[in-house]
């Protein structure tokens, strides 16, 4: 069929500024006339012409609610403003770490190859129609859009007047996979709806041993328990756990993708993981039943993970920590060394302690995947994670939920390999006690007060800068409340100069260095979609092996204390506990 294009007069919205994630808002607010429409038409007018005519786009999502329909008016947009073709995910599925995949690794047919995502996905935070919706656009690298794109499309949509959209092109069946075609004033456009799962899974084989992993898998003695909390990673985990590596069916837990992730909220975590959790061993109440060897949760959009062993939980910091230090042994795309490893600024220092012990290079960068992307693009860094249960390496330009639970299995793998039928297995408590042993203990938790008023917020963060022009003050402060705590030496606002393009990123988190090494972090979170989240990271540094195996919150209770004194949190947000413990 032949499609015309309409313009269609609009005027600005307020309010639509991506952050690091996109912009995240809830539905009610993203079905109101024009508001996706903006957003969109901005971005294409943010991007060079040749990024949009005669461009390959990729758009999918997680699948949460108003996904279908937002679809529907990108795929219409897009062939409006001379798209060559659009790619989708069988029923609008693909996880943003598959996202990133399917830009760097698929080729169609025709040769042709993505340049450039719409990713709808609010990621961790929940759905359903009173619930939240997002979008972001990621570039041809497969990572997230730059800020001087999103600065540009922030700009547009201040300024747009109109939009471009092919009104009569039809609704596609993005339930079953094929080709659409059509032509429009520009000339052919095609649709294409294809497996979400493929390129992804042909990347993971590229990467892990599947056979040692099997092997594991297969053993009697070991047993495995992995929860998608009703995200897009059930589109993946039946191919990749079942299919691949040969795990029970009964393995997975809520991997049928909903719209409304079953009515719960979609962050892998201690709190919200419940099920997966109780399953673990690590609930409030005592099972009868004994607990899986190894448990993994994954958020909405499968990019972030959660690693448990028996009735032991592995801190995200931690996490990537033991991965870098057993990637060459254990992952066969690591098998020639690393090129370096990086963590976001509020992560724990563990990987700190590795890179120094390994000679391999290390860097500091502000939270948003981006930073990473930046450094892996120059060839500088191969393994990176954030203490927001963010994981990955330079395979993709994404965080990766599944690649950091395959990362897992391949170490327990290895060190196994040859004990399949002895006695007992190494297990996850195993491989991070030793870690400990080895590098140290960087004890850390991290409180979120998830919406709070926003003025209160921010008058918070205000109080905290001004009170670091006087290491006297924050001193006598620190003492009052807690005089076995040793005193602050350095306190800032951090900033990054970015090694590679020089940007400089200021204002990206509170920080309080103390004399022992622990240290206090206070940022507020972006990924909500109202309100606002302080986010406050406490951590100490234990190098003493027989101090090593204390419980986390009885270490650190101390530094919670003189935190929460130091920031008067109670005074500024009237919240007596945090919503959330990780």
């Amino acid at each position: 069929m032949v499609f015309k294009v309409s313009k269609v007069s609009t005027t600005p919205i307020d309010g639509q500024k991506p952050g690091t994630s996109g912009l995240r808002k809830k539905v009610k607010v993203f079905i109101q006339p024009h508001y996706l429409q903006n957003f969109v038409q901005s971005t294409f007018n943010a991007l060079t012409p040749e990024k949009v005519r005669g461009a390959t786009l990729v758009v999918s999502g997680d699948g949460r609610y108003f996904s279908k329909d937002a679809i529907q008016i990108i795929i219409k947009m897009s062939a409006a403003n001379g798209v060559r073709r659009v790619w989708v995910g069988q029923n609008g599925l693909l996880s943003t770490p598959a996202v990133s995949a399917v830009i760097r690794e698929r080729v169609g047919v025709d040769g042709s190859k993505a340049t450039g995502a719409f990713i709808l996905t609010a990621s961790h935070n929940p759905g359903g129609p009173h619930e939240d919706f997002g979008i972001k656009y990621n570039m041809e690298n497969g990572g997230p859009a730059p800020e001087a794109i999103t600065d540009k499309i922030f700009e547009n949509t201040k300024t747009i007047t109109e939009y471009l959209i092919a009104e009569d092109l039809p609704n596609i069946d993005i339930s079953t996979i094929g080709v659409a075609n059509f032509s429009g004033p520009e000339g052919q456009f095609d649709v294409e709806v294809f497996d979400s799962a493929s390129d992804y899974v042909k990347l993971m084989k590229s990467i892990f041993d599947f056979e040692l992993i099997r092997k594991l898998l297969s053993s009697s003695k070991f047993t495995f328990c992995y929860d998608a909390l009703h995200g897009v990673a059930g589109a993946y985990a039946h191919r990749i756990f079942v299919e691949e590596l040969g795990a029970q069916e009964s393995s997975l837990l809520n991997c049928v993708p909903k719209e409304d992730f079953g009515g719960g909220h979609p962050d892998p975590n201690l709190t919200y993981a419940k099920e997966l959790v109780a399953r673990m061993g690590l609930g409030k109440s005592d099972s009868a039943v004994d607990p899986p060897e190894f448990g993994a949760a994954a958020d909405g959009d499968a990019d972030r993970n959660m690693i448990l062993g028996k009735r032991f939980f592995v801190t995200p910091s931690d996490s990537v920590a033991i991965i870098a230090a057993n990637a060459v042994n254990a992952i066969p795309y690591f098998s020639s060394g690393l090129k370096g490893v990086a963590r976001s600024m509020p992560t724990s220092a563990a990987i700190d302690v590795v890179a120094k012990n390994l000679n391999l290079k290390f860097f500091e960068v502000p939270t948003g995947w981006k930073f990473f992307g930046n450094l892996m693009d120059a060839g500088l860094c191969s393994i990176c994670g954030e203490e927001s249960f963010g994981t990955g390496s330079d395979h993709i330009r994404e965080k990766d939920g599944i690649w950091a639970v395959l990362a897992w299995l391949s170490i327990l793998a290895f060190k196994n390999k040859e004990n399949l039928n002895g006695d007992k297995l190494v297990t996850v408590e195993d491989i991070v006690r030793q870690h400990w042993a080895i590098y140290g203990r960087h004890y850390y938790t991290r409180y979120d007060y998830e919406n709070v008023d926003a003025g209160a917020a921010k008058d918070l963060m205000a109080y905290l800068v001004k009170l670091q022009s006087s290491l006297d003050e924050i001193n006598s402060s620190v003492k009052g409340a807690r005089s076995d705590v040793s005193n602050v030496i350095n306190a800032d606002e951090f900033e990054y100069k970015d090694p590679v393009d020089g940007s400089v990123s200021k204002h990206q988190g509170i920080r309080f260095l103390f004399e022992d090494g622990s240290r206090l972090v206070f940022r507020l979170s972006g990924t909500g979609s109202e309100g606002a989240t302080i986010r406050l990271y406490i951590e100490q540094y234990e190098k003493d092996s027989s101090k090593t195996g204390r419980d986390s919150q009885e270490a650190l209770a101390p530094l919670v204390e003189v935190a929460l004194k130091l920031s008067k949190m109670l005074e500024f947000t009237g919240r007596s506990a945090p919503t959330v413990i990780t």
